[in-house]
Order: structure tokens, then C-alpha cells, then sequence
């Protein structure tokens, strides 16, 4: 599997005079986990938009290993890139191993049938997920946190060099959770891959992330290591509350404060 990069160049995006992303610079590697974090409005859904096709810059580029983002087809994008939406709907009674399994689509010739192959990576796809005992179940009947497990079963099923997630664990429980930043770290870390994950919660962040982007109301208001992003300035300017930092053996823990705020 080829790795990718991407390139972000003086990326701007609005909708009529309502600017929402401001001349961001970034480029994301493989090998690393990342993390986008910011208060609700920041632009970082609309990030991750961008960085998967559906909306196109107001100006700026956006290269995906040096070709724009524009440039690739559909079908070559869902070889490409892996999306865990925030929000997600299925319209029709599919049940979750057809969910889990649409994930192959982009990689099944039309008119052809799942390869052996295909039904091996939706199998080790579910079960990383703990989605195999609910194979049969329509996704309808299911809990938030099962259909959101269903959906990130189908973003590892399709097997792609880079994966964008959307707050991929917000309706999980702590186990579910703590497994499923664990399989992301393993990705970027043992398989290269290009791994972006939106995240509200800074402590997943501090303990799984390698590299961390903090959005302020479009702008890029830090970015890089843990060490050098989330501290006790950037979360009091960013998020308005005081944070205190404790080390533990699983790493650093933040703790947050409104009351302590002059």
C-alpha cells in the first residue's frame, strides 16, 4: 500500500461572505496520528471536508501526494482515503455486515463479486470493532455507539493509505474507545498510514496523538506535539477555561477549570 501526504497551501473556504477557514498551512505525514482540536465552530468538520473532496477550496491548495485533491475521481479518492463522518444516515434496512462491507466497494470491480480477500478484510474489520456478533442486525435496531463502531468497521474494511475521522469515538463507551484510538495509532504507527482524526476530547488526544492542529475560529491557532500545543496558554486562549496538567503512567492528564478563570 502506497502512503500518502498531504499538502495544504494557503487553504481558505466560506460560504457567500461568511468566511470559515482562513489561509491554513498544514501537511499531514504518515506514521503519525493526528489530532484537530478546537471549540464547536472552529472549521474543523469542514477540514476534513475538504481534505476528502466534497467541498473544494475557496482558494488556496490542497494536494493529496502532489496531486490536488480536485484532480482525483471519485472511485480513486475511495482508494485513497477512508471518511468516518460525525453525522451519518442509512436510508435504506442494511444490515451491519452489508454496511461494513460497503467499504470494499471502491475495490470490486463493477459487476463482480467480494474476493476472498475482500471478506477477509470485513471480517478482521469487524472484529477489531467487536461488530461480528452483530452481523445480522439492521442498523436501525442499534445503539449510537454500535452504529458508530459499524461505520468505523467499514472505514478500516476499505483498507485505504489515509483515513479522516470525525469525533470516530464520541458515541462509544470508554472501552470501545480506548480500542479504537488504540487500532488508529497502530495504523499510522505499524502500517504508515496517514491517520486524522477531530477530536473534542484533549486527553484522547494528549495519550494517543502524536501531532496535534488547534483550530480558533478558523485560523490555526497551534500546531505539533503534544508538548508543544496543548498547554496551559493555547487552552485558556482557545477554550476559555484554565487547565492543569498531571503526568500519569498512561501520560499526561489534563484537568479542567472555569471557576479558577480571572
Amino acid at each position: 500500500m502506497d502512503s500518502v501526504i498531504y499538502d495544504i497551501k494557503k487553504v481558505c473556504f466560506g460560504y457567500g461572505n461568511t468566511r470559515i477557514l482562513h489561509d491554513l498551512d498544514l501537511t499531514f505525514e504518515p506514521g503519525m496520528l493526528h489530532a484537530i482540536v478546537g471549540p464547536n465552530g472552529s472549521g474543523k468538520s469542514t477540514l476534513l471536508d475538504l481534505m476528502s473532496g466534497h467541498l473544494m477550496p475557496t482558494s488556496g491548495s490542497m494536494k493529496i501526494s502532489g496531486t490536488p485533491v480536485s484532480d482525483h475521481s471519485s472511485p480513486r479518492l475511495a482508494r485513497l482515503i477512508a471518511l468516518v463522518p460525525q453525522e451519518f444516515d442509512f436510508n435504506f434496512p442494511f444490515s451491519v455486515f452489508d454496511a461494513v462491507l460497503m467499504g470494499r466497494h471502491p475495490h470490486i470491480p463493477r459487476f463482480s463479486h467480494p474476493s476472498d480477500k475482500d471478506m477477509s478484510l470485513v471480517d478482521t474489520a469487524m472484529k477489531k470493532t467487536d461488530t461480528a456478533h452483530l452481523a445480522d442486525r439492521i442498523l436501525a435496531e442499534l445503539s449510537g455507539g454500535e452504529k458508530q463502531r459499524t461505520v468505523f468497521a467499514r472505514a478500516l474494511a476499505q483498507n485505504t493509505p489515509a483515513l479522516l475521522l470525525d469525533e470516530p469515538t464520541a458515541s462509544m463507551d470508554i472501552r470501545h474507545t480506548l480500542v479504537a484510538m488504540t487500532e488508529l495509532k497502530r495504523l499510522a504507527r505499524k502500517e504508515n498510514r496517514t491517520v486524522i482524526t477531530v477530536l473534542h476530547d484533549l486527553n484522547l488526544a494528549a495519550e494517543f496523538c502524536d501531532r496535534i492542529i488547534m483550530l480558533n475560529k478558523g485560523r490555526i491557532h497551534a500546531q505539533g506535539t503534544v508538548a508543544e500545543t496543548l498547554t496551559t496558554d493555547t487552552i485558556r486562549d482557545v477554550f476559555g477555561v484554565h487547565a492543569d496538567f498531571i503526568d500519569t503512567p498512561n501520560g499526561l492528564h489534563i484537568s479542567y477549570g472555569i471557576k479558577e478563570l480571572p
